[in-house]
């Protein structure tokens, strides 16, 4: 009898270790998308505000003399 409660314990770690490692790999998952985010708005973002700026100041504007 305690050969199989032994048995039945392990196949009840390994399923909870099967589950723990699919949540920490979702969570893994969410953290890399919301890096990615964070490095698009703070990448892009000042780019388009100095663009608008520049814009704004006549910094593209073709000038004749």
């Amino acid at each position: 009898m305690s050969f199989m409660k032994n048995k039945q314990s392990k196949k009840i770690k390994k399923n909870s270790i099967k589950k723990n490692s699919i949540k920490n790999n979702q969570e893994i998952g969410q953290t890399k998308n919301s890096a990615k985010l964070v490095l698009f708005i703070f990448g892009i973002g000042p780019i388009i505000g100095i663009t608008i700026f520049l814009y704004s100041k006549g910094f593209f504007n073709s000038s004749n003399m």
